[in-house]
């Protein structure tokens, strides 16, 4: 199995007197039949990404208004390189950089089996995405899956299962504990109040993270193969677009601790981290969610930096079990959200997520 992890592109391959900050992961992962797509909008940090030429270089895919996007087949498998090139209106190059497509087999993982633990927030409750994950699993040519999870919301899939919480961060997975009351912290409300990963101690009031337990208590005594972690939007949201620095190594240091006791819980695990998912492109969601407080450009410049650290940070971890998997370059930030919301997607949306953590899998298969 070939590593993509030796190398990242933060941004552009030459220095030209361009802000737009290309920042472009080593791999981008596809399968036959399986659409996956560059937005041009989700690799540079503008406000006007219609006011720039967006040039592919490839032997495969095509390169559109808004996107680049591949369909693979069969023929497909292999590595493809991707240069890109950015220029003014004028014509001016102003970034470049390169990218690999990465195609894998229809039939890579048939025949063996595959333990999935999918963690998150609320994209993840959703249960969209994991939803998606399970359909294309199903598909002729895969492992025989099982996920799992405690979290079964009544909106997903038989057989999907998740720890996906709306409103939570990678620290609330490390210390979210609350003490439980007889009929008042019992099923939902519990789930929400307490990391499934924490029990509580001899005493009853404080809280014991143990993943050991978690995998005898709910996953049959045996850990995960794959474990994947969407986060990092209720973690870093309220940082200060012009500052974000300190919050986002803060944020990525609890994401270290949790990766490294699933790594030590599970050495054999892979630990797949997905990079953090764009905004929507329309300001009319953030002002739908947030009045007025939170704007679209203040956070896309948060995420545009937290994928560069993340980038900078968790690349090259293979030792740990860590993996980063590109979901934030095929989620369309038009028509992959509603008109409503900042950034939660809509089913185009988490679609292209479950995608970009599929073609990823098939790619360790």
């Amino acid at each position: 199995m070939k590593s993509y992890g030796l190398l990242f592109c933060l941004v552009a391959s030459f220095s030209f007197a361009s802000d737009l900050q290309l920042t472009l992961p080593p791999v981008i992962y596809a399968t036959p039949e399986v659409e996956m797509s560059i937005y041009h909008d989700n690799i540079v940090l503008t406000e006007m990404p219609q006011d720039y030429r967006f040039e592919f270089a490839c032997d495969v895919g095509s390169n559109e208004a808004q996107r680049w996007t591949v369909k693979p087949t069969e023929r497909d498998v292999g590595d493809h390189p991707i240069a890109i090139t950015i220029k003014d209106a004028s014509g001016k190059v102003l970034e470049q950089g390169k990218i690999t497509l990465h195609v894998s087999p229809r039939t890579a993982g048939e025949g063996k089996t595959l333990r999935l633990l999918i963690v998150g927030d609320s994209l993840t409750h959703a249960t969209v995405y994991p939803n998606e994950i399970a359909n294309l699993l199903s598909r002729p040519g895969n492992p025989k899956w099982t996920m799992l999870g405690t979290h079964k919301p009544a909106s997903a899939k038989p057989g999907v299962a998740h720890e996906g919480y709306g409103g939570w961060a990678w620290a609330t997975f490390l210390t979210k504990f609350t003490p439980q009351t007889p009929g008042v912290t019992a099923g939902p409300l519990a789930r929400k109040a307490t990391s499934p990963f924490i029990f509580p101690a001899a005493d009853g009031k404080t809280g014991v993270f143990d993943l050991n337990r978690y995998f005898k208590d709910h996953c049959d005594n045996q850990p995960p193969d794959v474990v994947t972690f969407l986060l990092g939007i209720n973690d870093c949201f309220g940082a200060d677009p012009e500052k974000p620095d300190a919050k986002i190594n803060e944020v990525l240091d609890n994401a270290d601790k949790l990766l490294a006791e699933f790594h030590k819980a599970a050495p054999k695990a892979i630990l797949a981290v997905g990079l953090t998912t764009p905004p929507n492109s329309r300001e009319s969601g953030f002002e739908a969610n947030y009045k007025g407080k939170y704007h679209r450009w203040g956070w896309k410049r948060i995420q545009h930096r937290l994928v560069q650290l993340m980038l900078e940070r968790l690349s090259n971890r293979e030792k740990d079990g860590i993996h980063l998997v590109p979901t934030e370059l095929n989620v369309d930030p038009v028509g992959g959200y509603p008109d409503n919301n900042g950034v939660h997607p809509n089913p185009t949306g988490y679609a292209q997520i479950g995608a970009s953590f599929y073609s990823w899998m098939k790619s360790k298969l």
